[in-house]
């Protein structure tokens, strides 16, 4: 569970609701984090409310502070729960091109060594 999460409004009071709610959808993440970066990773939320000529608009956006890099999403709806959701979307996807990148992938060297075996134990003709 990710325990440094900073929640900021902009123009905007957040409620208790919503507090637990983007704790509890930025908590989630730490599963798509490598075992690595999980004790210190760090969150950093920013919720907006922005005004335009047409009606209200939220943007939430959501910094997360990996080893070695920030990773950030940001979104604008009419609804700040969905402005929340979205940028989750998001950052699960960003979190996964992070994790390959960072993971040494040893399961070609596995591949391999069976082939090799197989070479030695069936007979020439």
């Amino acid at each position: 569970m990710i325990n440094a999460i900073d929640i900021s409004g902009v123009k905007y009071d957040i409620s208790n609701a919503t507090k637990r709610y983007v704790t509890k959808r930025v908590a989630r993440l730490d599963r798509y984090l490598p075992r690595h970066a999980r004790k210190s990773v760090a969150a950093d939320v920013k919720l907006r409310q922005v005004n335009q000529a047409y009606g209200n608009k939220y943007e939430a956006e959501i910094i997360l502070t990996v080893p070695d890099k920030k990773i950030l999403a940001k979104d604008t709806t009419s609804n700040m729960m969905a402005a929340i959701d979205i940028v989750e979307a998001k950052l699960v996807a960003q979190l996964r091109k992070y994790k390959e990148a960072t993971i040494t992938h040893v399961g070609r060297r596995r591949l391999l060594g069976r082939s090799k075996q197989l070479r030695q134990v069936t007979p020439e003709i």
